[in-house]
């Protein structure tokens, strides 16, 4: 008797024949680890799945997770940074691991998606990341940085950088811009009324899932980034609900802030606000209103924020401060401030290449740890970075016609900028949870012209798909 095998035939059986596959394998690992273990690597294997087949979700998953991940802290490493704060791992961290490989395996099949499209920031990026590793690896083998915590810490840098370049090769079309930056501020916002209702407790505000210690300064830089973006949305929106929306979470934003009790974002505040000012019609308006708050302050703010500001130059006298002239520095302010002198002295020790990644003692200053960590070179490519950001970012605040496309730009400015002075008493740009959705915001910053000439057709018309036009133009910019 002769039975028809069919290509429907054979696709049934191939079916099944994975199924029971599958299941055999999990059998085999439900009777080999632990359950914990095991739902563990599912929920992997489903991120991964998910970053294979349709990457765009896992980005929104990537999105929720920069602010309202758990963190894990390593302790035990050797190292100048570690040995002062052990070694933060983060849900994020291996989310983006996942998700990371899921698009290598996507582009690797789909040869056309491309890995890395070529945009201004490229070279930027690229020298900055080998001043890094050139520095850490040399590092290592003077025995200045352990192999496993220089690592790590390196590894960290490149995630920035992957968000970026994911971002960039996944954005096609409008939507998805008002849907990437609707779920950014969405989870501001959900931190914002996290934090309110941490006030009352009394003490100073960070992040969730933060651990007993928590980083005030961390959330100060986020609230600041992210409620320039709202209020440049919101200078240049004309809808009456968007208005009301945005003006909400701004408000919402700056209580939060408040609270933070940080000095180094309270720094901040003043040249992202001015930033916004001269970016705004009513600039001189904004200016006066500037001026006038800043001039109520007093008896307005709460009276931990005032007692904070002033504690800086008011704390009784204590060992370990700096005296300048008649005036005396806290012990908090004199310790950064020490720290970043015996860091410039030591430059010379070193001074093309630096200590290494973790190399040296911890400083809590972006820019002095740059110099120590990575050398003159170093340093070099790191200020080429933040300018090739600037060449990117102002140009598209003044060309944008779109009013939407417009106030991101403007936004994005602003908090770039402030991010710049909350540098000056942190490690800004390091600091995982400020840097994920700075670089996910830069990512369509830089696409944002390429979107608006697909929407308008004025260089490659209707017809051509979203991603070779990015990909044209981008390469054009460069």
């Amino acid at each position: 008797m002769r039975i028809y095998f069919g290509q429907t035939h054979r696709t049934t059986v191939l079916l099944l024949l994975s199924i029971l596959a599958i299941t055999l394998f999990f059998s085999f690992l439900t009777s080999e680890f632990k359950p914990s273990a095991l739902l563990l690597a599912v929920g992997a294997l489903s991120i991964f799945t998910i970053a294979f087949l349709k990457s765009e979700i896992a980005l929104y998953i990537l999105i929720f997770s920069m602010l309202l991940s758990p963190e894990i802290l390593v302790g035990g490493m050797e190292g100048g940074v570690a040995a002062s704060r052990g070694l933060t791992l983060r849900f994020d961290d291996f989310l983006l691991v996942i998700i990371g490989f899921g698009w290598f395996a996507r582009t690797a099949i789909y040869k056309d998606l491309g890995l890395f499209l070529r945009t201004p920031l490229n070279k930027p990026v690229f020298f900055y990341l080998l001043a890094c590793v050139v520095s850490t690896g040399l590092g290592t083998m003077m025995e200045r940085v352990s192999a496993k915590t220089g690592f790590f810490y390196v590894l960290k840098y490149f995630e920035y950088f992957i968000v970026y370049f994911m971002v960039v090769n996944h954005i096609e079309d409008r939507e998805q811009v008002k849907r990437y930056t609707f779920c950014i501020l969405l989870t501001c916002f959900i931190i914002s009324a996290y934090c309110m209702l941490q006030i009352p407790a009394g003490g100073r505000l960070t992040a969730p899932f933060e651990g007993e210690r928590g980083e005030p300064n961390t959330l100060g830089g986020y609230l600041i980034f992210a409620g320039a973006l709202a209020a440049g949305m919101f200078s240049v929106t004309k809808d009456l609900k968007g208005k009301i929306l945005l003006g909400g979470l701004i408000m919402a934003i700056f209580l939060p802030y408040l609270y933070t009790e940080s000095r180094s974002s309270y720094l901040a505040f003043v040249p992202t606000y001015v930033a916004l000012s001269f970016m705004n019609k009513k600039r001189g308006l904004m200016i006066w209103l500037l001026v006038l708050g800043l001039a109520l302050s007093p008896l307005v703010l709460p009276s931990n924020v005032l007692e904070r500001i002033l504690y800086t130059f008011t704390q009784p006298e204590q060992t370990g401060q700096i005296v300048i002239g008649d005036t005396r520095i806290d012990t908090s302010a004199s310790a950064r401030l020490k720290s970043w002198k015996e860091g410039l002295e030591d430059v010379p020790n070193h001074p093309l290449i630096g200590y290494g990644v973790t190399g040296y003692a911890f400083m809590d200053a972006q820019f002095p740890r740059v110099l120590v960590e990575t050398g003159i070179l170093g340093l070099i490519a790191f200020a080429y970075l933040l300018y090739s950001i600037f060449k990117i970012s102002i140009p598209r605040v003044r060309e944008l016609q779109d009013d939407y496309f417009r106030g991101i730009a403007i936004g994005f400015l602003a908090g770039y900028i402030g991010l710049l002075f909350h540098a000056l008493g942190a490690n800004t740009f390091i600091i995982v949870r400020i840097m994920e959705p700075f670089w996910f915001m830069l990512a369509i910053v830089v696409v944002l012209p390429s979107l608006e000439s697909q929407e308008t057709g004025t260089e490659r018309g209707a017809k051509t798909t979203g991603r070779r036009i990015a990909s044209d133009q981008l390469n054009q910019l460069d």
